[in-house]
């Protein structure tokens, strides 16, 4: 019998800094006393038999597990025959998490008003694009009416979905900032075809405004409070475009200026540290009243690492979490872009192939431990070689479907969204980049991503693939697994290669290929943990502020549909305080 999944957060508050110090501190004791799983990474399962860090009698427990099982323990559901300390672990867990159920933002103003966005408004907007713009404008509209400020600052606005929404459903002036001159172009040209839309629909002759586009690289909180300041007062009117080299002369940062209105800075899943610069301008620039934000790209953090640097780090930012002994590393970051809801609406055999594709990536790694052991010992990346290989399958699946004539539409875009990897958070092999990660919507960070397609190598034309006399579903993984190495070799320019035995080494890490499953997710498990931690010191850093500031967490999306579905609402008390309603977020 199973227990009902816990929905996290059990009795914590994080209402008052001293409460939210309180969870944090209970967060990095419990991530503490598992550090090890915490930081073991996938890649090397094999090589470091990592199954050997888990109690035993837990892995001998989840392997006899069904998947469905399996995908229910990142949300906290266990089963009364699991060992007790097992149940302990994740019940814990899941009481430390922040609860994610989304709520509406009338039940946080209750006063807001979310406007349905029409065909014109929506157009390139996918489902989940939709949901997350139709929310965020409704709360980012209620703030900017509640505190008097009629122009909003979107940071990282990518392609200029949210500003437009804000520009034209609720007629507030939009200054849009993001690195890439293409989105900067698209969101021009979107813009126009959109206000003649509005303009020809509206019986009154009502002036619309597009969003004002501005491009930069914002590499820190003084570079974006001094571009959107210069951009406020610089009012040319209607839509201009600027590129912003972030050195001009601007006004000075906090000092008064009445020809600057009132701002809001608002972000949609604004990147690694652009959130966290977004509140350092809200607290340093006199003229931003509140902020409204949902963060993404945990990994993409800087951190300080207790070491001199000059910069002002992502993590942590709070006093209380600097004073912490906890340090995370990228690859504890990683983690936190897991998202449980995400792993619980996989079906099965998606499940099966993400574990069947962290097999192949800890078994090549067990190729290169071997034959190339200087290569492997640079941890090196080979790209979005899961992502390739779960689209080659279902491509196969598909046309084995219209072959026989079953070809159920439905279904087959289920697959598809579940075969996608937006906002960092199915369960997959993690990002290979420099700087960049595939669920950014906005290039305010830039790096450069590898290609996602599988393309084998035609110069390993030799390597030793064994004999093909093995049980049918094991033929198939190990084919796969044999075009995944070669592509891999391919991709790191390993070149010719005669005496690489696939077989061998396939042989000898299958028996252990069935612990994977269990122990991915006892790790992802600790995901939202992580994630909730790193809100929690954003929270803290704005509650450190004293009686000047108010600050809540707010879940504002689906978060099976989106993930990162946390917002940041901040406001400064200043003339008449905003009043949210009673049971908003804070305490969770």
């Amino acid at each position: 019998m199973a227990a009902s999944p816990a929905t996290g957060g059990g009795a914590r508050s994080c209402e008052t800094a001293e409460q939210t110090r309180e969870w944090m501190e209970a967060i990095a004791s419990f991530l503490g006393r598992h550090r090890p799983l915490l930081e073991a990474h996938v890649v090397n399962f094999f090589k470091d038999r990592l199954w050997e860090m888990v109690d035993a009698d837990w892995m001998e427990c989840l392997r006899r597990e069904s998947v469905e099982s399996l995908l229910m323990l990142p949300s906290g559901r266990v089963q009364d025959h699991w060992p007790s300390s097992l149940q302990e672990f994740i019940l814990t867990a899941r009481s430390l998490v922040l609860p994610r159920e989304q709520k509406t933002p009338q039940s946080f103003l209750p006063n807001s008003r979310v406007a349905s966005i029409g065909t014109v408004l929506a157009q390139g907007m996918n489902t989940k694009k939709k949901h997350e713009i139709e929310a965020l404008s409704g709360m980012v509209d209620a703030i900017a009416r509640s505190r008097g400020a009629k122009t909003v600052v979107d940071v990282g606005s990518g392609q200029g979905y949210l500003a437009q929404a804000l520009s034209f459903e609720y007629q507030l002036a939009v200054i849009a900032i993001d690195a890439s001159s293409h989105h900067a172009s698209v969101t021009n040209t979107r813009a126009e075809r959109i206000k003649k839309h509005y303009a020809a629909k509206c019986l009154e002759k009502q002036q619309f405004k597009v969003p004002r586009t501005v491009t930069c690289h914002v590499l820190s909180s003084d570079t974006l409070a001094a571009v959107a300041l210069d951009a406020c007062q610089d009012d040319h009117g209607e839509h201009v475009t600027e590129t912003n080299n972030c050195n001009q002369s601007v006004p000075q940062i906090g000092q008064p200026n009445h020809s600057i209105p009132q701002l809001v800075l608002a972000g949609l899943h604004a990147c690694g540290d652009l959130s966290v610069n977004m509140l350092r301008v809200f607290l340093s620039c006199e003229q931003v009243q509140a902020l409204v934000s949902v963060g993404c790209c945990y990994n993409l953090l800087s951190e300080d690492c207790h070491e001199v640097t000059d910069t002002c780090p992502g993590f942590p930012i709070s006093k209380a979490a600097k004073s912490s002994k906890l340090v995370l590393g990228k690859s504890i970051r990683d983690l936190a872009c897991q998202s449980a809801e995400r792993w619980r609406s996989l079906t099965k055999e998606m499940a099966l192939q993400n574990f069947d594709i962290h097999a192949f990536r800890a078994a090549f790694q067990m190729v290169l431990e071997k034959y190339f052991p200087e290569l492997s010992r640079l941890s090196p990346s080979i790209g979005r070689q899961g992502k390739a290989l779960r689209r080659q399958r279902l491509r196969k699946e598909m046309e084995s479907h219209l072959a026989m004539g079953k070809v159920d539409d439905l279904s087959y875009r289920n697959s598809k969204e579940q075969n996608m990897n937006t906002d960092g958070s199915l369960p997959t092999e993690p990002t290979a980049s420099k700087g960049a990660v595939e669920c950014c919507s906005n290039e305010l960070c830039t790096g450069d991503t590898y290609s996602t397609s599988a393309v084998v190598g035609s110069s390993i034309s030799r390597v030793n693939v064994g004999p093909s006399d093995t049980n049918l579903d094991e033929c198939c993984k190990f084919t796969l697994f044999k075009d995944f190495t070669i592509s891999g070799l391919g991709r790191l320019g390993c070149g010719f290669v005669e005496d690489v035995n696939l077989l061998e080494i396939w042989k000898d890490v299958q028996h252990f290929i069935e612990f994977i499953g269990p122990f991915w997710c006892l790790r992802a498990a600790l995901g939202p943990l992580v994630e909730t931690y790193i809100l929690l010191d954003r929270l803290l850093f704005l509650q450190e502020q004293g009686s000047a500031v108010e600050a809540s967490l707010f879940p504002l999306f689906d978060p099976a549909m989106s993930p990162r579905n946390m917002a940041i609402v901040a406001w400064k008390l200043t003339g008449d305080p905003l009043e949210p309603s009673h049971g908003n977020a804070s305490h969770a």
